[in-house]
């Protein structure tokens, strides 16, 4: 028995080409869902590390996550969502070490105020006593 090989009809390739491009692309989309948590959350936290005192202790590292939130806003208008998602959490991340190294700063001022009073203090008493 002398048979032939199945060839389709070219419309059924056609469709079938179309299916499979159409399952790989929106496979593609989804595999990556839109960061919009992850955003928001380096947004809200970019924002509260932009104070005064941030700027004056830490510019470098706030400087660094306002870079970051600017790199993950450009890579969600790419739409390479993966990417805008890694940037918002070091964003996020290097906000809080802003936050930390401005506090850090602010204490160490506080704690050095704090001894020069003491010192002062110790100086005055010490005048007074020995009159």
């Amino acid at each position: 028995m002398n048979t032939l090989p199945f060839i389709p009809a070219p419309a059924a390739v056609l469709a079938f080409a179309l299916a499979s491009s159409l399952v790989g692309v929106l496979g593609g989309c989804a595999s990556t869902p839109v960061p919009s948590e992850q955003m928001a959350v380096a947004e809200a936290s970019v924002q509260q590390a932009n104070s005064n005192s941030t700027r004056e202790n830490a510019p470098a590292e706030l400087q660094i996550a306002i870079d970051k939130l600017a790199s993950a806003r450009q890579a969600m208008t790419s739409k390479d969502y993966e990417r805008a998602g890694q940037l918002a959490e070091q964003a996020h991340v290097d906000a809080q070490v802003a936050e930390m190294h401005a506090q850090s700063a602010r204490s160490r001022k506080a704690a050095q105020e704090s001894q020069e009073a003491a010192r002062a203090l110790s100086e005055e008493v010490n005048r007074r006593t020995i009159r």
